[in-house]
Order: structure tokens, then C-alpha cells, then sequence
């Protein structure tokens, strides 16, 4: 729109204008199919499958991170306590070599704590993106932006089998696995 008001003040002003405004007019029209650019590469940025689909899958994968390493660490410290019992019946250097042993193990599990703060970090910083790319959305108003037609995505490939380990929910459990087994016979 800024772009067709400036090609019709050139248009109706004809020759009257100096270099500058000539200049200055160019500019405007410059940057009204810069804003135009803008909302369709906004538009393309599918804010409802950000909002509805990825910030929910990262966060949700951030999550089972957190889980499967408390679960880790958990399993860890259960065996340096064993570890802790059998030293305590022993003596001398075997004794000495297996508390700094597992003396080492304790600190080291401190990158527990550490991996949660910091996927928290990641998980407020994907929300705050959500957040932002939906207050561009809500600006310029949907009515405003002509999206590009998506095209399908491609079902069915190899690529998605490589997909690693599975949400628990979304997961396969054991009586799933023998039902497909047991349709084999």
C-alpha cells in the first residue's frame, strides 16, 4: 500500500520534485515492500504450530531430559552408598581408594542440579520466543498477512524412524511390542 501512495505522489507530482525528495520518496517505497516482505515471512512463521506443536514438543523433550537424568543420578548415588558399605568393611589403602572413589562420584553428580538449570534456561528463553513471535503475529493482524500456502510434509520416510527414544507417552510399552511380535506368527 505504501508503495502504490508513493509511485502516485511521483505520478501526479511529475518533475516538481528535487533529487532529495526524489530520493526520500524512493526510500519510503523501499522500505513499504521491505514491510511487505516482513509479514509474509511472518505470516510463514506458522505461529500456531510454534505455539501448538514445537515450543510443547521441545519443552516436553527438555522435560524428559530433566527426568531420565534425576533417574540416572538417582541409580548412580544408590550404588556409591553400596559402594560406601563395602568400604566400610574393609581397611587400609583398598578402603581410602574406594571412599575417594566414590567421593569423586558424589561431586560429579552435581551435573544434575546443573543440566536443570540450565534446560529451564532453554525452556523460559523457547516461551519468551512464543511469546514474542505471537505479539508479531497479533500486531500486524492476521488479516494483514497473506500466508504462503504450506506444502504437505512428507510422511511415511526412513527419516522418521530415526526419531530416538519416544516420550513415555508417546513410547511403545512391552505389551505393545508382543502384540506385533505375536502378529507375526
Amino acid at each position: 500500500m505504501i508503495a502504490e501512495v508513493v509511485r502516485a505522489v511521483l505520478t501526479t507530482i511529475g518533475l516538481d520534485l528535487s533529487a532529495k525528495e526524489a530520493s526520500l520518496l524512493r526510500e519510503v517505497e523501499e522500505l513499504g515492500r521491505t514491510i511487505a516482505v516482513a509479514k509474509v515471512e511472518i505470516a510463514a512463521l506458522q505461529v500456531d504450530d510454534i505455539k501448538d506443536r514445537d515450543i510443547p514438543f521441545a519443552t516436553d523433550e527438555l522435560d524428559a531430559i530433566v527426568a531420565h537424568t534425576a533417574q540416572a543420578t538417582d541409580a548412580i548415588l544408590e550404588s556409591c552408598e553400596m559402594l560406601d558399605a563395602v568400604a566400610g568393611k574393609v581397611d587400609g589403602e583398598p578402603a581410602a581408594t574406594l571412599q575417594a572413589a566414590t567421593t569423586r562420584i558424589y561431586e560429579a553428580c552435581s551435573f544434575q542440579d546443573i543440566t536443570g538449570q540450565r534446560i529451564t534456561k532453554v525452556v523460559t528463553t523457547l516461551k519468551t520466543i512464543e511469546g514474542k513471535v505471537a505479539h508479531i503475529i497479533r500486531t500486524f493482524g492476521r488479516d494483514d498477512i497473506q500466508a504462503p500456502v504450506r506444502q504437505p510434509e512428507a510422511t511415511g520416510t526412513e527419516a522418521d524412524l530415526l526419531n530416538g527414544p519416544q516420550l513415555p507417552a508417546n513410547a511403545m510399552d512391552q505389551s505393545d511390542i508382543d502384540k506385533l511380535l505375536s502378529s507375526f506368527e
